[in-house]
């Protein structure tokens, strides 16, 4: 049974977590964020901790930033958009179970104090900007470190948020570029 109350934007999602783990949800449905649903969200951080796990879309992204401000330190999980499509249709859940445990397995905490360990120079660096397959590098390096896809600098604020260390960095790149067939840095 997972610990923490994981928070999802609807009643299929929480069918989908259900079925790749026990454990205790909540249900935002959608943007139907109001004060009493925040309320309860706050009370299980409280007593057993939260992690927020909504869609890999625009939505999701806004769902998670409203409880983000309205809910301090709250752990994160991520699925890639790849790994939540069915049809077309982008969600959790449309995750396998398998993709959902590993998704939690990996939810990270926000740092509190604001660091600066990587930026646009990294970036470019290690070919996540300003090339061809910036994007599906991205897509891949976010769910190797479990902190989901996002844009240039979207990526490069969650790197600094999650207290994701160089090392770490290094070791998920070098995995991704031989599961991908990169051939290192270069390409």
């Amino acid at each position: 049974m997972i610990k923490e109350v994981i928070v999802v934007e609807g009643r299929d999602d929480i069918t989908a977590v259900k079925r790749a783990v026990e454990a205790e949800l909540i249900s935002v449905s959608g943007f139907g964020i109001n004060e009493k649903v925040i309320n309860k969200i706050r009370e299980a951080q409280k007593r057993r901790g939260v992690i927020i796990f909504t869609d890999p879309d625009f939505a999701g992204e806004k769902i998670r930033k409203i409880i983000t401000k309205r809910v301090p330190n709250c752990k994160h999980a991520y699925i890639s958009q790849k790994e939540g499509n069915k049809n077309g249709n982008i969600g959790v859940e449309n995750a396998s179970p398998e993709t959902i445990i590993k998704a939690l397995e990996a939810a990270k905490f926000e740092v509190q104090e604001k660091r600066k360990v990587f930026d646009v120079k990294d970036m470019i660096f290690f070919k996540l900007t300003a090339n061809i397959r910036a994007k599906e590098r991205r897509d891949a390096l976010g769910n190797e470190l479990g902190i989901g896809y996002g844009n240039s600098a979207q990526f490069i604020t969650r790197l600094n948020n999650y207290g994701i260390v160089k090392e770490e960095f290094i070791e998920a790149l070098e995995k991704i570029n031989k599961e991908m067939n990169y051939g290192g840095f270069d390409d």
